[in-house]
């Protein structure tokens, strides 16, 4: 083992069996080395470690009689390993294996006593999961696409009443210009030009079949068109018209409406009980369902037609 092999083993060492709780001595690291094979002595490691830290890496040295050493600061913390293996496990667009493979490889970015830590807390076996695994090859292929401004085509299925597959568009390919990517409440929504709708719309990832990347450029987006507001307006509320819509708001749901519409929502008192907020959505059987969750703390004033079509929607579902 010459004097780089040395120096890359005693990192990965100290990454893998180091942290504030777990130091190891000098004794710790020759006998790790014995074990390997190699004979080195105190001299020699202190010159390693002293390397290492001239390389930018924080090892951090606790002098005393003897001294010990272990792995300061991190590419990742322990509590934001904690937060991603957290958000992994939680979610729904990752299948289980996938899950428990992030999750290994999360671990490894911490110490072996950390990673043990942190396995104490993941249930991903009792999370509702999806099956497909090939989903990250066609967000792969997607981002592909995006990136070459290339067009892409695939098949698109629903499910009928009997939980089985059924293809949209009389199972002929959809030809898409995919604009970018959009992560909304555990799903994928590839965002892009259609040409059979003529105009931007969204398709859920794990719908989309036989995605594949064509020759042909991408229709470019409007020069005005934003990505995000655009997310903002259609996954809050879901693919309906876009309206500026008028709604009187109890005062304790003020959290929900800057929870929903973000914190430049227009909003002003109506009097002491109630204020009115304005925001622009997609106005769709979503959005109303949202507004009927709270019970009239939340109620539609304008425009007219909206107000309408809210109410004809309240009569038939009590027919």
């Amino acid at each position: 083992m010459n004097s780089k092999e040395r120096l890359i083993e005693l990192l990965r060492f100290l990454f893998r069996l180091t942290d504030e709780q777990h130091p190891v001595s000098t004794n710790d690291i020759i006998d790790h080395f014995r074990s390997m094979g190699e004979i080195i002595d105190r001299k020699t490691v202190k010159q390693d470690i002293d390397m290492l830290a001239r390389l930018g890496y924080d090892i951090i040295t606790v002098r005393g009689t003897h001294n010990v050493y272990f792995v300061g600061s991190r590419l990742f913390e322990l509590a934001e390993i904690k937060l991603l293996v957290d958000a992994v496990e939680s979610s729904k667009f990752i299948t289980t294996k996938k899950s428990i493979e992030l999750a290994k490889k999360l671990a490894s970015l911490v110490s072996v006593y950390q990673a043990a830590d942190l396995k104490r807390h993941v249930y991903i076996a009792d999370r509702v999961k999806p099956k497909n695994e090939q989903i990250y090859y066609l967000i792969d292929s997607i981002n592909t696409a995006i990136n070459e401004n290339r067009q892409i085509s695939f098949l698109y299925f629903e499910y009928n009443a009997n939980r089985e597959k059924v293809l949209r568009n009389d199972g002929k390919q959809y030809l898409f210009s995919p604009y970018g990517l959009v992560w909304n409440e555990d799903n994928y929504y590839a965002v892009g030009y259609s040409e059979k709708h003529e105009k931007i719309v969204t398709f859920r990832v794990d719908r989309m079949v036989r995605v594949q990347i064509t020759d042909i450029p991408v229709i470019p987006a409007a020069l005005d068109f934003n990505l995000a507001e655009y997310a903002r307006q259609v996954f809050d509320m879901y693919d309906g018209k876009t309206e500026t819509v008028s709604l009187k708001c109890a005062n304790r749901v003020m959290k929900a409406i800057l929870d929903r519409f973000g914190g430049n929502v227009r909003t002003e008192p109506i009097d002491s009980e109630t204020f009115r907020a304005d925001m622009e959505v997609s106005v769709s059987q979503t959005f109303f369902g949202w507004v009927f969750q709270f019970g009239g703390d939340i109620k539609i004033i304008g425009p007219k037609q909206v107000v309408e079509q809210y109410t004809r929607l309240l009569q038939e579902a009590m027919t």
